[in-house]
């Protein structure tokens, strides 16, 4: 009686769907009408004609690869065959040999973990294989390891010959350089395209960058190779390539080239000097319209990174600090992201910065904890006069130095909605007070790195100083006001202090601009009497910050416009008017 099968049981296989695999790691000669694709097709072919009997049959499917090579995977036919395998279309994969899979170890492991999860093998044919025992898969793993290693000492031979021909000077092919064509595989002089680039040369050292370099071609109609306008990452590519040297290089080596020179050796120093310093210039914010301090230092609770950026209305830029998801991203997405005032947020790291440096016993703490104290008495002391001398003068220094120091201080801060932590590094301090510069006392400051910079695990929380403090992040439309501590106004501005600055302001102006012969005259021409003319006008010599912090309404509660005139005390050093006005 024959047994009926469940539906729930596969259909028995009556045959072997085979597919055939094929692979040329160049394409040199694939033009051909019969070239080696088909001869490994022709020959797997045949096999499986001598095993009908076995119930193998072919799959009209074609899988061939022409160019690639057989150390990776990422090969569209051989893909296509794993996913038909996966899907159950194929039960046989055939080659002509096992390295026209594969050359690499790791990637066979791969490919046999598919088709053993899928019930399937492969045969090649001029190799007898019986993968279904332990010896069969030794045998093949074995050759499989000498396809890798002949892969790659080919590899390093390749390598070997081109360091080898590069310290010959010898070009190695690619690109053809502008200025240049090739002749008898080394590079040539072209005339018109030489003249075109020393030009290039001239133009930056003219204009100084190389965006308006770039400009300068457009509207000259100077364009590269093939008639295209160089992009910008081109031109910093010319302006760096030794090839215009006469020079080669490889892996961080120059040699001397075979090739004549375009560029002479005092145009090359030359420009090269002014790519070194305009990349400072980029590092330390020199060259930006509005240069944020902070940037590349600031992050959010979460740890995404604060970044500058701006926003004009009615006719005046706004700077801030935004979580970086903020950028491509909407508020409703992140209702945690902030986005922080920049002048206020500065405004806050610096006051807490220079704070530390003005307090003495403060700092010594701090450095004590941090593991970096000075063991001489006489050291700690010039240690704290440098500090002193630093906090007092740092608002006289211009953007950049400022951000010079942050940088060699490694300046990290987190910004958070009651509180700001504030990070810097004690080694890169000590250089900064020992009157070493910015860069050396960054490089001073890399003895205590991982390479990354960010430090030695254990030993970079060691050596950092930790300063919180309070603020309070309240919401303000899309921005956030930022206010220190429990001591400033909650209300975004004061009107009658921000007429007073106007005020104080306009009187100022008038006094330089005015023919009268002295201030009482003035006063008497603005309607006002001497006596206020008098303390207004000090209001106009405040700090810039002071006056930014009350035009935006961050003043300490017990600032009003009462007390700036009635205080005749008002010191005319900006940070002892910090002290008394309760900003720091």
């Amino acid at each position: 009686m024959r047994s009926r099968r469940t539906s729930g049981q596969p259909a028995p296989r009556t045959g072997l769907r085979c597919a055939i695999y094929t692979r040329k790691s160049s394409e040199e000669g694939l033009e051909q009408e019969f070239n080696s694709l088909d001869a490994q097709r022709e020959a797997c072919e045949a096999y499986i004609r001598s095993q009908r009997h076995e119930g193998w049959n072919l799959l009209s499917a074609r899988y061939d690869d022409g160019g690639l090579s057989g150390g990776s995977m990422n090969r569209p036919a051989l893909q296509r065959l794993l996913a038909d395998v996966a899907s159950g279309r194929v039960d046989l994969v055939v080659v002509y040999k096992v390295d026209r899979l594969t050359r690499s170890l790791s990637d066979f492991a791969k490919i046999v973990e598919v088709l053993d999860g899928h019930s399937a093998s492969f045969v090649s044919v001029t190799q007898q294989f019986n993968t279904t025992t332990s010896m069969g898969r030794l045998t093949l793993n074995m050759l499989l390891s000498f396809a890798q290693f002949e892969r790659e000492v080919t590899g390093e031979r390749i390598r070997d010959k081109i360091a080898a021909s590069k310290r010959k000077g010898m070009w190695m092919g690619g690109s053809v350089p502008l200025g240049y064509e090739v002749g008898d595989r080394k590079l040539v002089v072209h005339q018109v395209e030489a003249e075109r680039v020393r030009s290039i040369y001239r133009a930056y050292l003219d204009l100084g960058t190389v965006r308006l370099v770039q400009q300068h071609l457009a509207e000259k109609g100077i364009a590269g190779k093939g008639g295209r306008y160089l992009a910008r990452g081109a031109l910093f590519h010319l302006l760096q390539n030794r090839v215009y040297r006469g020079e080669v290089t490889h892996r961080g080596n120059v040699y001397p080239g075979e090739h004549e020179a375009i560029v002479d050796a005092e145009l090359w120093e030359a420009v090269q000097q002014g790519l070194a310093e305009s990349r400072a210039d980029r590092r330390l914010g020199g060259n930006a319209s509005y240069p944020s301090l902070l940037a590349g230092m600031a992050a959010d609770a979460t740890g995404e990174p604060m970044v500058p950026t701006h926003a004009n209305k009615w006719g005046r830029r706004y700077r801030y600090y935004v979580s970086n998801r903020l950028i491509t991203e909407t508020r409703e997405d992140h209702a945690d992201a902030l986005r922080v005032p920049a002048a206020a947020l500065e405004r806050v790291v610096i006051g807490r910065i220079t704070r530390l440096l003005s307090d003495g016993s403060e700092l010594l703490s701090a450095m004590r904890s941090a593991g970096a104290l000075p063991t001489e008495a006489a050291q700690q002391r010039r240690m704290l006069e440098a500090a002193g001398k630093l906090a007092r003068r740092w608002h006289q220094q211009g953007h950049a130095v400022q951000r010079e120091i942050l940088l060699a201080l490694r300046a990290e801060m987190t910004v958070q909605r009651h509180e700001i932590t504030i990070h810097l590094a004690s080694c890169g301090l000590l250089a900064v007070l020992a009157g070493k510069g910015g860069s050396a006392a960054i490089a001073i400051d890399k003895r205590n790195d991982d390479g990354n910079g960010r430090g030695n695990g254990e030993d970079r929380h060691l050596l950092r100083i930790t300063l919180i403090e309070p603020v309070s992040l309240r919401r303000a439309g899309r921005e956030m006001a930022l206010l220190v501590g429990s001591t400033f106004a909650a209300d975004r501005s004061d009107p009658s202090l921000a007429r007073l600055i106007a005020m104080a302001w306009a009187l100022r102006e008038a006094l330089v601009s005015s023919t009268a012969p002295s201030l009482t005259a003035v006063a008497a021409e603005q309607g006002i009497s001497q006596s206020y003319a008098t303390r207004l006008v000090r209001l106009a010599w405040l700090a810039p910050d002071i006056v930014e912090a009350i035009l935006g309404g961050c003043q300490p509660t017990n600032l009003t416009a009462s007390r700036l005139m009635q205080d005749t005390r008002i010191p005319t050093d900006w940070q002892d008017q910090r002290r008394a006005l309760g900003f720091v």
